[in-house]
């Protein structure tokens, strides 16, 4: 295993290119111009014959960009391109055909929607060795190309702020239940739907916390009714002389009570 470098560079890369020379690189854009073990990293030669072309990547990092770059794929110039994937097809300096054979793609992301982002590639000449936190994407003139993946700072921030924010947050459900009705628990594996008397307060009036004296006699529908003491007083010593009318007597009394319970 072999480590190009252990610390994450600052900013994401925001764009990537070819170029045909090295010193026509435009402005910010870093030219890989050598392997990470020390061969030139053109990515046009020929392994038989010694051509005058010359192809070599390039990235660009820029500090508060607005799109970076969130992917990259090395893929055969017959194969479909991915959605959302823009192929490199010309040299940045010339405008000249990037590559043969295989086709460098990129995924570009607004800044304020990526999670991850590339940060570094490395191009590392065919043998034994890996880069270490670094992802090889294929082979092109027999090299590996290899990215290095990372978080995006943006998305960081925002990660760091809403958890902050929750911690936060006063726990207000607590107090504002305290006011209002006890919390209804739902019958076990069945659902409680929600009524217009959930979260109403309810509260027994003062006058009703103590039992009146007295209970006034109603006269409903030409009924009186009459408190037990009454009926007692007055029929008590009639019903004792009559068992049977006693016992009629109570049979109405219950289904008189009967009904006004069910009404």
């Amino acid at each position: 295993m072999e480590e190009a470098s252990s610390q994450l560079p600052a900013d994401p890369i925001s764009a990537v290119g070819v170029i045909a020379s090295l010193n026509k690189a435009p402005d910010g854009y870093y030219a890989v111009a050598q392997t990470t073990d020390g061969f030139d990293a053109d990515l046009w030669k020929d392994g038989l014959f010694k051509s005058k072309v010359k192809r070599y990547l390039c990235f660009a990092r820029k500090t508060g960009a607005d799109a970076v770059v969130v992917d990259l794929k090395l893929l055969d110039t017959k194969d479909a391109l991915p959605e959302g994937f823009t192929p490199v097809e010309e040299t940045l300096d010339t405008k000249e055909t990037a590559t043969r054979k295989r086709r460098l793609c990129m995924k570009i992301s607004p800044c304020a929607a990526a999670v991850t982002a590339v940060y570094d590639i490395q191009i590392v000449a065919k043998s034994k060795y890996n880069l270490v936190n670094y992802t090889c994407i294929g082979e092109m003139n027999s090299m590996g190309i290899w990215c290095r993946m990372g978080d995006v700072p943006q998305h960081r921030a925002s990660q760091e702020t809403s958890s902050e924010a929750k911690r936060d947050a006063p726990d207000n459900t607590a107090s504002w239940r305290s006011t209002t009705r006890p919390d209804h628990e739902p019958p076990s594996g069945g659902h409680y739907t929600m009524t217009a008397l959930d979260d109403v307060p309810f509260a027994i009036a003062e006058k009703f916390h103590e039992n009146p004296k007295e209970m006034q006699r109603v006269n409903l529908m030409g009924i009186t009714i009459k408190s037990l003491a009454e009926i007692e007083e007055e029929g008590g010593d009639r019903l004792a002389a009559h068992p049977i009318r006693s016992c009629l007597f109570c049979l109405s009394l219950l289904s008189f009570l009967s009904r006004r319970e069910c009404d």
